[in-house]
């Protein structure tokens, strides 16, 4: 976590927090929590203040900044929570892990504020390029790792094309799980298609195992 032992005094100058003066776990999550409920719906990064997010948290501001220097260094963290943790790439077909893969997106994907991170770093990096870099190096870059190292494998074991192009393929298992998601995989209530993983991986892997 990206945080700070500094607060802000009352001259605006930032001082040491106090010895034993201990942290609330309970107000950190509600100042994540407060955060990204303020950006799922639909405050701008520019927009997202710390007197706002300490309104919505129930916190002082100092309570915040006792604990993040920054907004953005707020915002990068309240992101990376939003990435359930990979399970690690272990012994197995290589299909059963693309369908691991693939039902943790498919979650992500629907759930409002997860899809925020794709929205900030699809949209954002004009306006603030450092920042959107920085939120794209702790939620997107590990994602993208752990499919190139799968997908790597599967080349390795046999079970995909050996001319694979790997950022083509990266494309498709992306893509697919997305457009699926947001365009064609609600049913009625909102609710995917059973077995929707699972069938997507059959149709993505008819491209790339060998011929």
């Amino acid at each position: 976590m990206t945080s700070t032992d500094e607060t802000t005094g009352t001259d605006g100058t930032r001082a040491g927090r106090p010895a034993g003066r201990p942290r609330s776990a309970k107000a950190e999550k509600a100042i994540i929590e407060a955060t990204l409920d303020l950006i799922g719906e639909s405050t701008s990064l520019a927009e997202l203040s710390i007197e706002a997010i300490a309104a919505r948290a129930g916190v002082g501001k100092t309570t915040i900044y006792r604990r993040w220097s920054s907004k953005e260094d707020l915002v990068v963290d309240a992101l990376a929570v939003l990435k359930s943790p990979l399970p690690p790439l272990e012994e197995g077909p290589f299909r059963d892990w693309l369908v691991t893969y693939l039902e943790i997106m498919q979650r992500e994907a629907r759930d409002v504020r997860s899809r925020c991170v794709m929205n900030i770093a699809m949209n954002g990096y004009d306006r603030d390029p450092r920042l959107v870099e920085r939120i794209r190096q702790v939620t997107i870059k590990p994602r993208q790792e752990a499919l190139a190292a799968l997908l790597r494998r599967g080349v390795e074991t046999g079970e995909l094309r050996a001319d694979l192009d790997l950022p083509i393929a990266m494309a498709m298992v992306v893509g697919t799980v997305m457009w699926y998601v947001k365009s064609a995989g609600f049913g009625e209530g909102g609710q995917l298609s059973e077995n929707v993983a699972e069938r997507l991986a059959d149709h993505i892997m008819a491209g790339l195992v060998p011929r």
